[in-house]
């Protein structure tokens, strides 16, 4: 068995090393074209996959030394985490179970830093200049647990719990997580989607700091709200079910492909209020018509996504600074035209999932700079009208891996500021098309 997972292990290495598509999606992709694997066994490859992907840099150094291809080297020291050693070794030829031996016994402190977590020299450079680096670093490197949502809409977060321990979720050892009130965490590989649970819409795979981020929009009843940048639609369901369903919730994107996903997602859950629009990236004309007149705009901007390198540790070999740059301008292409939809008194909420001060602080500030009609708010106290036990400091909401136990997620909440009742005449006269009443065909 051991033999036959090395050479699994290799072959679909060499599909993902290429970068040619995101790690996922060439597993994925790998799995159908072995479809008589079983789950254990996609499970032990994928497991495998993923270390190797983690500590690649490493590793790689590793297999420099010893005999045979390279390749082979990665899949085993990707393997040396699922399997015991006294499995491992049944594979092994002697010369390569004392390579293996050999490179286990290396005190990885020795080792610099870029080397020994395996980053990029130019994200080790960026990192370096945060604080407790070091902390962050390692925690972007562990294994995530699985953070699902319970569906406020449809079910209570005791309630759920007590059904994952009485079925298929004791296992996994379900427990609430701890700032989200609707969140709940369980270790290991459920098969969440095969769940009754989440057939019925009452659960969704959602991360405890994403769930953290919508607080920050505190929707309302009744209230008009563009969730900017949908993509799947995870936030977009929990905004609606706070919304009791009441309301206009419109669930922008540029890719068709990704709302089209999103649907059976909004389907489940019951919810009659997301109108899903899938938008021009420049000068929609939809856009347009909602100018000044959204009560909460979330913009959960494309990024680097280097806060969620635990479930995605190719992303640091997949990123460099030049793409970086271009997600810059995006980013603040998307926040200028998204903050044209704020009504005067309305909340703006700029997110992403990453954790460079350039794609987050810094976007902020150059926003403020350049629009003296927003201001500031402070995201840590809004935050904790929702989720009791958080505690942030400053006016950002900044979660990290090593400190809260989630993906590095950063978030900014800003308020257009209220114009007199002249200017906003004046404005409505300039800006409104005749005959819309905020609604968009």
């Amino acid at each position: 068995m051991a033999a036959a997972r090395i050479e699994q292990v290799r072959s679909a290495l060499g599909e993902i090393l290429q970068w040619e598509y995101p790690a996922d999606a060439s597993l994925s992709h790998w799995f159908r074209a072995h479809p008589k694997l079983g789950s254990r066994d996609r499970g032990e490859v994928a497991e495998a996959v993923f270390d190797v992907l983690r500590h690649l840099r490493r590793y790689r150094q590793f297999a420099e030394s010893g005999t045979g291809p390279a390749a082979r080297r990665l899949a085993i020291l990707g393997l040396a985490s699922v399997f015991d050693k006294s499995v491992l070794n049944t594979g092994l030829s002697e010369t390569e179970q004392q390579w293996l031996a050999h490179v286990q016994g290396i005190a990885t402190e020795s080792l610099a830093r870029a080397v020994r977590d395996s980053l990029p020299d130019w994200l080790d450079e960026r990192l370096a200049s945060l604080d407790d680096a070091d902390e962050l670093i390692r925690a972007l490197n562990l294994p995530a647990p699985l953070d699902i949502r319970v569906n406020p809409l449809k079910a209570d977060r005791a309630d759920m719990l007590k059904q994952m321990r009485a079925g298929p979720g004791l296992r996994y050892d379900p427990e609430p997580t701890p700032y989200s009130p609707w969140g709940i965490r369980l270790q290991g590989r459920p098969p969440v989607n095969r769940w009754p649970m989440f057939e019925k819409g009452e659960i969704e795979v959602q991360d405890e700091g994403s769930q953290i981020l919508v607080s920050l929009v505190a929707p309302k009843r009744g209230e008009m709200i563009i969730d900017y940048c949908a993509g799947a639609g995870g936030k977009t369901l929990l905004l609606g079910a706070l919304m009791r369903s009441t309301g206009r919730l419109y669930a922008f994107d540029v890719s068709a492909a990704r709302l089209a996903r999103a649907k059976p997602r909004f389907a489940r859950s019951g919810l009659s209020n997301i109108v899903p629009v899938v938008i021009n990236p420049d000068n929609d004309q939809r856009v347009k018509r909602l100018r000044g007149k959204a009560h909460r705009v979330l913009v959960d901007a494309p990024c680097s996504g280097l806060g969620t390198l635990r479930r995605n540790p190719d992303l640091k070999w997949r990123q460099h600074p030049e793409s970086l740059q271009a997600l810059r301008d995006t980013q603040a292409s998307i926040l200028r035209q998204a903050a044209r939809c704020v009504a005067p008194g309305g909340r703006l909420v700029y997110a992403t999932c990453s954790i460079l001060p350039e794609e987050n602080e810094e976007q902020v500030e150059r926003f403020l700079a350049e629009n003296p009609g927003f201001i500031l708010l402070d995201a840590g106290k809004i935050a904790s009208d929702r989720c009791e036990n958080l505690t942030l400091e400053g006016p950002f909401l900044r979660l990290r891996p090593d400190r809260h136990q989630t993906d590095g997620f950063f978030a900014a909440a800003l308020e257009r500021k209220k114009e007199t009742p002249v200017k906003k005449a004046v404005q409505e006269a300039e800006e409104a098309p005749q005959g819309h009443n905020g609604e968009i065909d």
